[in-house]
């Protein structure tokens, strides 16, 4: 399994590599960036089934011995998370083949693409806390360049609103790494689990908290998510679509495997705030969505709602409540992924991302108005859709605990969210467009925007349908959270 643990890094890597070779090629680039995605999606599904049966994967870089080396252990949360990247990265890679909203293909837009898919990849693999400072770092430059490269006033704009918030999360995660490498000489994930005891209460709520801190700004919670919602809508629909999807999952998975893994069993203080955290996070993420009438701001907004949800899961401190978070985690990178992709193809279609100024859609696209509800029901929860499972294992734990506050909250947010959905719904689909000679545009180039939609859809009402499975691997991979490899 040595070789293996490496691939969520090594195959990206070797693909911006070639990417960047045939800069001058656009055919030959796009072929090796597919060749690249899908030899990443079969070396995740390697991953998952090795994982799934009790196999993890593991290599420790230079044959230093474990603490000492740099290791990568991919067990059931990491094989996930590298399996839902690179079902992301294929999405994502097969919608820019269509002209909905994807903009000029610039040279090195692939192999940015692919280096953010190694940080990313390098993030869930690590199981060294300064190696995920590292990888997070390269996430950083990858995603800079994605922002600034088209070169929009805008988007310059957008790259330093989203440089000065993730530089002082990078900067506040490299200093609670040294605090935590002062205190126990440690930085390896299975290490930091067995000395974490023998901190005092104190100390370890200073350790963690710095950690946290460092991860709820990577992950857009309140109240520091301002970034997001004012950077995200300037880039192009894939680009954004795969940012939704996978960049503040990073950060739940880190908040998820500090305070749910490495320091399970810290004081109840440090659980405690974090369910606020989530709670403001629910609550101001969704008053942000229903103010703004540009769908990618709406979306973006909800982002930040949804967040909460998952680090209220991370609160509960139980493996329930673990379960709950890789659940919903996984659903809502299926669902908000497809629905950035589907507002950019009714972008395509009317003309524009402001509400106020499209419609009529369903009369002359009734498809594409059922395509879009599946993903926007499954978002607020709505029976027997993906979404709904997701709320019952996070609200049944809360509610089992006790947090009626936490529970009422969750709730409230579901309704406001139903809000917003239907207000995109009636908006765009229902009432006529405003303007009368509006018809719809000619010689598109749709298919591959579809395919990636119906696909993503195809995912959620398989989760819907039969979630089960997905429960149970969910449950099974909370079990070894906490616990010292074997």
């Amino acid at each position: 399994m040595t070789w293996l643990a490496a691939t969520p890094v090594l195959v990206p890597l070797a693909t911006v590599v070639a990417t960047a070779l045939a800069h001058k090629n656009p055919r030959l680039q796009t072929a090796l960036s597919f060749i690249g995605i899908l030899a990443f999606l079969v070396s995740a599904l390697a991953l998952v089934a090795a994982a799934h049966l009790g196999s993890a994967a593991q290599t420790v870089f230079g044959d230093w011995g474990v603490p000492y080396g740099i290791e990568f252990y991919i067990d059931r949360l990491s094989a996930a998370m590298v399996l839902i990247t690179a079902i992301m990265g294929l999405a994502c890679l097969v919608f820019m083949l269509s002209d909905a909203d994807t903009e000029p293909r610039h040279p090195l837009l692939l192999p940015l693409l692919h280096g953010l898919l190694v940080g990313v990849g390098g993030s869930f693999a690590t199981a060294d806390l300064f190696n995920l400072y590292v990888w997070f770092e390269v996430m950083l430059v990858s995603a800079m360049g994605l922002f600034a490269l088209g070169g929009r006033i805008d988007q310059l704009d957008a790259t330093f609103k989203y440089y000065v918030l993730n530089i002082f999360g990078t900067l506040m995660l490299l200093m609670a790494v040294g605090m935590v490498y002062a205190a126990t000489g440690h930085l390896n994930y299975d290490a930091l689990t067995q000395a974490a005891p023998y901190l005092s209460d104190w100390m370890t709520i200073l350790l963690v908290s710095g950690l946290l801190l460092a991860f709820l700004i990577k992950a857009g919670a309140f109240p520091l998510f301002a970034w997001l919602p004012a950077s995200y809508h300037t880039l192009p629909a894939p680009v954004l679509a795969l940012f939704a999807g996978l960049l503040t999952k990073v950060g739940v998975y880190a908040v998820l495997r500090t305070a749910g893994d490495i320091f399970a069993g810290s004081p109840d203080l440090i659980y405690e705030a974090l369910g606020w955290i989530a709670a403001g996070t629910m609550l101001f993420g969704v008053l942000g969505a229903a103010y703004h009438w540009d769908m990618r701001r709406i979306l973006a907004f909800h982002i930040v709602s949804q967040i909460g949800y998952i680090l209220l899961g991370v609160a509960l401190a139980s493996q329930a409540g673990n379960a709950a978070t890789l659940f919903y985690t996984l659903h809502h990178i299926i669902v908000k992924a497809n629905l950035f992709l589907i507002v950019a193809i009714i972008w395509r279609l009317s003309g524009d991302y402001d509400l106020r100024h499209i419609g009529g859609l369903y009369k002359v696209k009734p498809l594409l108005g059922l395509l879009f509800l599946i993903p926007a029901l499954s978002l607020v929860g709505i029976p027997p859709l993906s979404g709904f499972w997701s709320k019952v294992l996070v609200l049944q734990e809360a509610i089992a605990q006790g947090q009626i506050v936490w529970t009422f909250i969750a709730l409230l947010v579901s309704v406001l969210t139903l809000y917003s959905m239907v207000k995109i719904w009636m908006e765009a689909f229902w009432k006529p467009h405003p303007d009368k000679n509006w018809k719809l545009p000619q010689n598109t180039r749709l298919a591959p925007a579809y395919a990636a939609t119906l696909g993503l859809a195809a995912l959620t009402l398989l989760i819907s349908l039969n979630p089960q499975p997905l429960i149970e691997y969910a449950q099974a991979a909370a079990q070894t959270l906490g616990v010292t490899q074997p």
